[in-house]
Order: C-alpha cells, then structure tokens, then sequence
C-alpha cells in the first residue's frame, strides 16, 4: 500500500478554479481507478492551504493514476494554481498490535 498526503498552497486569484478541478478529479480518480483506496482533498486552517490525502494498493497504482486521462487532462491546470509551495508525507499504517499487558 502506498498513502500520502500531499499539501500546497494556491495562489489567491486561483482558489476557485483549484477547488473546481480537485472536486473533478476527485470524482474520476474514484470512478474509474480500482487500484485507489481513498482520494480527498481537504481545506486546510491556514489561508489557502490545501492538502490531498491519496491511498493507492501499490506504487503501480499511483504511477497509474499519474498517468491516466483523466489526472493528464486536469493535472497541469491544477499546477498552475499552486504557488510553488508543495510537500508529501508518507503515511504507513501501524503494526499490528501486540499482546496487551498482563
């Protein structure tokens, strides 16, 4: 499994247009890839902030998210909208638990 999440910053003038395309992609992203197991885009507290949270079954499936139509079709429209400021953080689910204590 292969989860991130991804936050940016947009630029002002641009916030409206980045919402649209997040809700867009987000809707085809889910409906036509069955190797994505969560795709969501959140609001950040601080001005416009934005983050993505991202889970796919395998780096083969995120590598196939990037390059399918429907993320080619919106992702350089999307860029344009971030100010440069862009991270991702790497989520790993915990181990299982451990036997609790006596």
């Amino acid at each position: 499994m292969l989860t991130f999440l991804a936050t940016m910053k947009i630029k002002a003038e641009k916030e409206q247009l980045f919402i649209h395309l997040a809700h867009e992609l987000t809707e085809q992203t889910l409906a036509n890839e069955s190797g994505c197991l969560a795709y969501r885009f959140y609001k950040l507290r601080q001005p416009l902030g934005y983050a993505v949270l991202e889970s796919f079954e395998s780096a083969a499936a995120e590598q196939a998210h990037q390059a399918s139509s429907h993320f080619q079709a919106i992702a350089a429209d999307m860029l344009a909208c971030i100010d440069g400021t862009y991270s991702r953080q790497y989520l790993d689910p915990l181990p299982e638990a451990a036997a609790g204590p006596d």
